[in-house]
């Protein structure tokens, strides 16, 4: 499994009438959440578009537990449970950074298109190799 935590402070932006993190803004935590945990690997959201790929969502899911406020620190762990074939999914757990409540999980599906024809495409081998290894350190 391939694993990753950081950190987003909840922005008075991020919330709505009743201070609560709007709904919606949970899709940009999980993206900052995934961003980082490619970076892990060695190969960020840049690079593979650099060398000629995108990673555009295809399906997601967002279960709300107790709302995010406004400041709080919310700890958002990202986990990949396999290695890509096809798509790649992603899982999310938000939580209160200090108290551990649980606000919020979900999972995010991608899969993989050459940038230059829009087409999707196979997961590409720099990505699985990259992957695995992730897999297989943290399995040490």
């Amino acid at each position: 499994m391939l694993q990753n935590k950081c950190e987003i402070r909840v922005r008075y932006a991020d919330t709505d009438q009743m201070a609560f993190v709007w709904h919606g803004n949970y899709l940009e935590y999980f993206e900052v959440a995934r961003t980082e945990m490619l970076r892990k690997t060695g190969l960020s959201y840049k690079s593979l578009e650099d060398t000629g790929y995108y990673l555009p969502l295809i399906e997601s899911h967002t279960n709300y537990k107790t709302p995010g406020k406004y400041d709080e620190v919310l700890e958002i762990t990202s986990e990949m449970r396999e290695i890509p074939s096809a798509k790649m999914r992603v899982d999310y757990t938000v939580r209160e950074k200090n108290s551990q409540r649980l606000i919020a999980t979900g999972y995010t599906i991608h899969c993989f298109m050459r940038t230059g024809s829009y087409k999707v495409t196979r997961v590409p081998e720099i990505f699985i190799s990259l992957v695995k290894k992730c897999f297989e350190d943290e399995n040490i």
